[in-house]
């Protein structure tokens, strides 16, 4: 399509113009507060009345608050030269551009226009496919599409398009949408596809047209994905071919009574079954008036790329993503990337169930530029043949790079908070530390479609000192379940109770790997105790209290009540594989309320019946200092299912009671211990909730104060040393004051003696200093002799390079050897002049001035 460019220019010139008026005339009434003429106020008049009656007959939709940005950016010194003016490149794409429109509103009269050209915050004309800026956000949660979806979602308030037919005139860079944090559905799928473009995605906007709910934001018809729902997995019985030879089957002993009860029961199965049809039927929405008419933008994501196996939309208005051939998308229209903008040519009768998205396809897809996208022709032909050249590429995006503060990415949220209704549900986000107790999220199921009986609330917490994860509460049943991460003191993991008050129904579980005593869970009644161990190396596994009715007697000197009476424990415990089964304990019952304990072993596999022991409690006497058990074999009943096995001897039986007398002690200490740990953890608890800590992490500069203040205290102190240390380095007496003891006052004596040190110091350092140039000259001319010497005794038989490196140590030589003797003579010259300074330092020094100047 080769057009003369001033042609196109000419032809282009007028939806400019028409644009550029209408702006003007935007701008001027917001801005301009001058009266208008009689004739123009009656025109006025006339088309706000036609379009009153033109709008009559559609219902009344969201206000519509699109201009609501135009009034913040119309300082154009904000902005850059890219966007107030166009390159010569985007002037010659812009005659393409134009080109093609026209022979697209030839071609297909009865098609809405195109989005190609929208103007932008600075009215003037950009290309959609110019406005994408690929950018990759420097963000864990960036690098994959759901939590790009997700951001972009909670991160923008949604703008209804005014009117919902139309595409918008106005397309504004990502930048300035995320400044003020609105958009319309294009502004939300250019920011979301620019990340995502920036991420490794193929991804694409797409225009064309939706439901409803989905061009609205409204999912108050749909499941909220935060509720758990359990698919349950039908099993179709297989069916066996007859054979033609077989057993006659049995006479049907099926019961008639059961039979009669399971159609009873499919019989209630359909009525329910009925009853949601009736409710799916209710909570239906409306018809629509403008349904198939309503203009939708989104995000196509193509197979291929970052090991997407398949092509997928996201809605970004709501982050979620639907299969490609979903009934809510009725059509597309036209998609684009940042390289090229394609026209769908397909039939859409049946929304996009029939589409492809070959893009490659030039019967199903029509592109703008033909030879720009250079991504696409990656197969070359073997034979040699070689492509095309490029006539129009489109060109770089005129948009400002793509910036998200760390802070903005934590506040998520526009005003730190985000309510989203689903079907019989509410959603509550919350930015962290913006609630004093953690909270990030709330989830509100209701029992009916109008959200007014409240059925279950569900919180999520996040940087808890206490590691409270999630909080759980049954309105019906008023149970409230707690859930918390590993890192408490008492390796709490769950809390399922009805109120906090010591002594009702409650259920803990806990982190069996963090304690001591390997506790599991507990579990707690009116008059039980449950308990359950793991990985113990006693082997017990399992613990099981009964209490007796409290008795209200008060201990004297203290209000306090006794503790409910205990009437039975049973411990039961692992197989230990290393014992013979039968001298293995199973059980352990200490019948404390019967005066007995009772013994049940492990059977044998080829037993089916367990051995049995079962002792009375004996007489103890002897006082709690030196107990004494008064044993005898009538105190104990046994059962032995192996009648040839021989009875265990009296002192054996007296020494398994005397261990389970301080087995059933422990045991009691433990429950006791197990009663004082209950109520320990929730008065912990109580006051926890009482004062909701926050944890803040050091690298937080923005929240950790104490962190802050900690930091400057030690720059502060630093600062102090190291200027301490300076003055020290700097004051020669400091090293003779220390042998004097650093005294804060000195006297004539005390002066003249570090007069005298001073001096001699200085001076022997400068003697030393001589003897050691010294030393070094005379080492060298040693050496030099000695290479001499060396020389002459080989000089017959030397080569020219063997006298070349002689010739060249010598003059090394010689040269170190002047060196040293001029150091040695400046040194000798200098050392007085050095002796005499330091001399007039001293006495000219505040300290020591009032006793050496005498």
């Amino acid at each position: 399509m080769d057009v003369p460019a001033e042609g196109v220019e000419g032809e282009n010139k007028q939806p400019v113009s028409e644009n550029k008026d209408e702006a003007e005339d935007e701008v001027k009434v917001m801005e301009s507060e001058e009266p208008l003429d009689d004739k123009e106020t009656s025109e006025q008049v006339l088309e706000l009345q036609e379009l009153e009656e033109a709008l009559s007959n559609i219902p009344p939709e969201p206000p519509s608050v699109q201009n609501k940005i135009i009034k913040h950016v119309l300082r154009l010194d904000e902005f850059p030269p890219s966007y107030k003016e166009n390159t010569p490149k985007e002037r010659s794409i812009f005659a393409m551009i134009e080109n093609f429109r026209l022979q697209y509103a030839y071609l297909y009269p009865d098609r809405k226009p195109l989005i190609l050209c929208p103007l932008n915050e600075c009215r003037v004309q950009k290309s959609v496919c110019t406005t994408l800026r690929p950018t990759l956000l420097n963000y864990p949660e960036t690098y994959s599409w759901d939590g790009c979806a997700s951001f972009v979602s909670d991160y923008l308030i949604m703008e209804p398009l005014e009117p919902p037919t139309d595409p918008p005139k106005y397309l504004y860079s990502s930048s300035t949408v995320l400044r003020f944090q609105q958009g319309t559905c294009f502004d939300f799928a250019i920011l979301l596809c620019s990340i995502l473009l920036g991420a490794g995605y193929n991804a694409y906007c797409v225009s064309g047209y939706a439901v409803k709910e989905l061009c609205l934001q409204d999912q108050s018809r749909q499941q909220c994905p935060h509720i758990g729902t359990r698919k349950q997995k039908s099993q179709s019985a297989k069916k066996t071919p007859k054979s033609k030879y077989s057993v006659k089957p049995p006479k049907n002993l099926n019961s008639s009574f059961e039979r009669q009860q399971a159609e009873n029961l499919a019989a209630e199965e359909r009525k329910q079954e009925e009853a949601k049809k009736r409710e799916l039927e209710q909570e239906q929405p409306p018809p629509d008036p403008l349904h198939g008419l309503r203009v939708h933008c989104w995000v196509l994501v193509l197979a291929g790329k970052r090991e997407i196996p398949e092509n997928f939309f996201i809605d970004p208005l709501t982050g979620l993503s639907f299969s490609t051939v979903d009934e809510r998308f009725l059509g597309v229209e036209s998609l684009w990337n940042h390289r090229n903008y394609w026209i769908n040519m397909q039939d859409c009768r049946n929304g996009c169930k029939d589409m492809t998205f070959d893009l490659d396809d030039n019967v199903k897809w029509e592109c703008v530029l033909p030879t720009a996208d250079e991504e696409r022709k990656e197969e070359v032909d073997e034979e040699g043949d070689h492509e095309e050249p490029r006539i129009f590429e489109m060109p770089s995006s005129w948009v400002r790079k793509i910036e998200i503060s760390p802070k903005e990415i934590k506040l998520r949220c526009p005003g730190g908070r985000k309510v989203i209704k689903y079907k019989k549900a509410k959603l509550e986000k919350f930015s962290p530390y913006m609630m004093s107790d953690g909270l990030t999220m709330r989830l509100t199921t209701y029992q009916d479609i109008e959200c007014t009986s409240v059925v279950e609330a569900r919180e999520w917490f996040s940087h808890r000192q206490d590691h409270l994860e999630e909080r759980k509460l049954k309105k019906e049943t008023v149970v409230t379940t707690e859930y918390f991460k590993p890192g408490r003191t008492d390796a709490l993991k769950s809390h399922r109770y009805l109120t906090m008050v010591p002594g009702a129904e409650r259920q803990m579980d806990f982190y069996s790997q963090a304690r001591t005593d390997g506790l599991a869970s507990r579990v707690e009644l009116s008059s039980e105790m449950r308990e359950t161990f793991e990985d113990r190396p006693d082997f017990l596994y399992f613990q099981h209290v009964v209490f007796g009715k409290k008795e209200k007697q008060h201990v004297p000197g203290s209000g306090e009540t006794n503790s409910k009476p205990i009437l039975k424990i049973i411990q039961r415990f692992h197989h230990n594989h290393e014992k013979a089964a039968n001298d293995d304990i199973a059980e352990k019952a200490f019948l404390i309320s019967d005066q007995r304990i009772q013994l049940t072993y492990h059977r044998e596999v080829d037993q089916i019946i367990p051995p049995r022991k079962d002792f009375f409690r004996p007489f103890i006497s002897g006082g709690k200092q030196e107990p004494k058990v008064n044993f005898s074999p009538n105190l104990m009943i046994s059962f032995q299912v192996n009648p040839l096995e021989k009875p265990v001897k009296n002192l054996l039986l007296y020494e398994l009671l005397t261990n389970l007398l301080e087995d059933e002690i422990r045991a009691k200490n433990h429950v006791k211990m197990s009663e004082n740990e209950v109520q320990s953890i929730l008065a912990l608890r109580s006051q926890e909730e009482l004062e909701s800590k926050l944890t803040i992490s050091v690298y937080d500069t923005d929240r950790n104060e104490r962190a802050l203040m900690h930091r400057q205290e030690l720059e502060h102190a630093k600062q102090e040393e190291r200027l301490h240390s300076a003055e020290k380095e700097l004051d020669f007496l400091a090293p003779f004051l220390i042998q004097l003891g650093d005294p804060k006052n000195i006297n004539f004596k005390m002066a003249q003696q570090l007069k005298e040190d001073c001096l001699s110091d200085l001076k022997r350092r400068l003697i030393d200093k001589a003897n050691l140039i010294q030393a070094r000259f005379e080492k060298e001319t040693q050496e030099l002799l000695k290479k001499q010497q060396w020389y002459q005794q080989n000089q017959m038989t030397m080569t020219k390079e063997d006298e070349d490196s002689y010739l060249s140590y010598c003059s090394e030589a010689m040269f170190r050897i002047h060196i040293l003797e001029l150091r040695l003579n400046r040194h000798k010259e200098q050392a007085p002049q050095k002796y005499l300074a330091l001399e007039e330092k001293l006495r000219m020094d505040p300290r020591l001035a009032e006793y050496l100047s005498k």
